[in-house]
């Protein structure tokens, strides 16, 4: 990917963000199951420390920063609002991926997160966490509407990945941001292959 880097100011990035959609729930064959030795468990009311850690271990090769920047009182307040549900795929304790998905406005559920850590990638696990995501959100007579979205600093598979799954792009648009590893949200050797901003 190339960053213009050239035409931003000094520390930002830029990004094209795509918002994709589904209306009404897709055939399927038979769901994907978890790979073998993991398990998908619910987390209530999870702890603001290890939120932060999930967040880290699975979005740093992709520049996560959104729920990183939140204090306490803004994270717990999304997190501990019971309309959003965080589910964690495990490998006896360590974390193989998560789910959160965001039920607070009315009709529509938001795939907030849907992220596995790097050696889990390519095995299956994504595609079964999007299965969970899609029979939870439809399992719900009053959903209408499942959407999420994604960007160029994403896995280079995310946005084919989510198109397969049944979702269609309804909008994008180009935003700018601080590099995070250049402000101390994130280590500086995070996500190698984006190029640093101009410091």
């Amino acid at each position: 990917m190339t960053t213009r880097s050239d035409t931003l100011p000094r520390g930002q990035l830029r990004e094209t963000v795509t918002y994709l959609e589904m209306r009404a729930p897709v055939a399927r064959t038979a769901p994907r199951r978890l790979p073998d030795g993991l398990i998908l468990e619910r987390v209530p009311r999870p702890g603001l420390a290890f939120y932060r850690h999930l967040q880290r271990t699975i979005g740093e090769p992709w520049l996560w920063r959104d729920r990183l920047r939140l204090d306490d009182a803004g994270l717990a307040a999304i997190l501990h609002d019971p309309r959003n549900e965080l589910r964690v795929a495990r490998a006896g304790n360590a974390v193989a991926g998560m789910l959160e998905l965001d039920w607070r406005q009315p009709g529509e559920v938001e795939i907030g997160f849907l992220g596995v850590v790097p050696q889990w990638i390519g095995r299956g696990l994504g595609g079964a966490l999007m299965d969970e995501a899609l029979r939870r959100a439809w399992g719900d007579p009053s959903t209408r509407r499942v959407w999420l979205h994604t960007c160029t600093h994403d896995h280079p598979g995310a946005l084919d990945f989510y198109r397969n799954q049944g979702f269609e792009a309804y909008r994008r648009e180009e935003e700018t941001f601080d590099d995070p590893r250049l402000t101390g949200l994130l280590p500086r050797d995070a996500a190698p292959r984006i190029p640093l901003a101009r410091e």
